[in-house]
């Protein structure tokens, strides 16, 4: 989700200083990669905002080129916030997912085309039974082209969804939200033995498809890895991520 207290305009993508203290600098359960690494030459981060993040999570840990994901808080107050704290409401942070990954091997656009897909960004503070600022939608990323890249996805989604008479897109997206590691058993929850299948996820089944500056890396069939129209599909496909055939 994504010192004194940082306004949510300030701060940054870089890790915050109570990832240590939080477990932070443990190994991916499921891609072995370290989960707070600095950016290697080719690599680039964002943060995603998609309801309750064991769900999402998964989600992007699946994808082809990803490097490693964390779930944590961004976009509020506090300056070490608790999963207890963000969860009242009231620090203003999102549950998110940081996503590193490979450029050469997936794109942002590939990622933004996950985002829209595996959620409703129209739901405004909620998602499906989950309720509460924390669970809104967001994109928070740092690069001024990635950033106009998110931009442009959104409004490509919401010229999908006019056609499907659907609702307006209510996602947050903007610069600048620095990123807190959630507690370490929140990391890759849904790997982890004994882990409750739970994710509040509520997908519109509506495709996003190419538009201005869009470059997809990924061929056709990883996204068939991912049916919206059966409930919680992330819940149900395997932890591993998505081979390329």
């Amino acid at each position: 989700m994504f010192g004194l207290f940082n306004s949510p305009s300030g701060g940054s993508n870089t890790p915050a200083p109570d990832a240590a203290r939080k477990g932070a600098a443990g190994i991916h359960a499921v891609l072995g990669t370290p989960l707070a690494d600095p950016l290697l030459v080719g690599q680039a981060e964002a943060q995603f905002g998609c309801g309750c993040f064991w769900g999402a999570e998964k989600g992007f840990w699946r994808l082809p080129g990803v490097v490693t994901t964390a779930v944590g808080y961004a976009g509020g107050q506090l300056a070490s916030p608790s999963y207890e704290q963000v969860c009242s409401g009231r620090s203003g942070h999102a549950e998110v997912v940081r996503v590193v990954w490979d450029t050469a091997r997936v794109s942002f656009a590939d990622l933004l085309k996950l985002f829209w897909e595996c959620h409703d960004p129209t739901q405004g503070n909620r998602q499906g039974n989950d309720r509460g600022s924390q669970y809104r939608s967001a994109i928070f990323v740092d690069d001024p082209d990635l950033l106009a890249l998110a931009e442009a996805s959104r409004q490509a989604y919401q010229a999908v969804l006019n056609v499907a008479g659907a609702g307006r897109i209510t996602t947050e997206i903007g610069s600048g939200r620095r990123f807190h590691f959630a507690e370490p058993h929140h990391q890759q929850y849904l790997a982890k033995p004994g882990s409750r299948p739970y994710c509040s996820a509520q997908p519109t089944g509506h495709i996003l498809g190419t538009y201005p500056g869009a470059t997809y890396l990924l061929p056709a069939g990883v996204w068939e890895s991912y049916d919206w129209a059966i409930p919680h599909c992330v819940l149900r496909g395997d932890n591993a991520p998505i081979a390329l055939v």
